[in-house]
């Protein structure tokens, strides 16, 4: 009997250890709740790089944007959609065009990564391409050509 005693003290105390790391577990899962509740309440348009630079992260990698952006960086200026188009492999397209203006003015509207600096070219904020003032008193000056 004496055997017997031991064997269910030992089953006691193993119950006890598990209770207490079921509690751990439930208080883990919380915690990570908690943080990921709090992730969400951060803004998502950078991310701090390895390199120790913020770099977009709104835009998916293989996205028309993120090619475009990429594109942009190359030529180091300001493009026309129509020579971001051609610098991205696409086709010169009424379709096409709608479809990157569209995408990229989502961006400028918002102020983040875009910007247009003229009417249907596109700049980068962070190469400090000044946008386009949308009140103009008078017509610009290539109006018509």
């Amino acid at each position: 009997m004496h055997e017997r005693k031991k064997i269910e003290d030992r089953i006691r105390k193993k119950e006890a250890e598990l209770q207490e790391l079921e509690m751990q577990i439930r208080e883990g899962r919380v915690y990570v709740q908690a943080l990921q509740d709090v992730l969400k309440m951060l803004p998502k348009d950078t991310r701090e790089s390895d390199s120790g630079t913020d770099e977009p992260t709104a835009l998916r990698d293989g996205s028309l944007a993120s090619m475009a952006r990429e594109s942009i960086l190359k030529l180091g200026k300001a493009a026309h959609v129509s020579e971001l188009l051609t610098a991205i492999g696409k086709e010169d397209t009424r379709e096409n065009r709608t479809s990157l203006s569209g995408t990229l003015a989502a961006y400028v509207r918002k102020g983040e990564i875009f910007t247009r600096p003229a009417p249907n070219r596109f700049g980068l904020v962070e190469l400090g391409h000044i946008q386009q003032a949308t009140n103009l008193a008078h017509p610009p000056d290539d109006f018509g050509e």
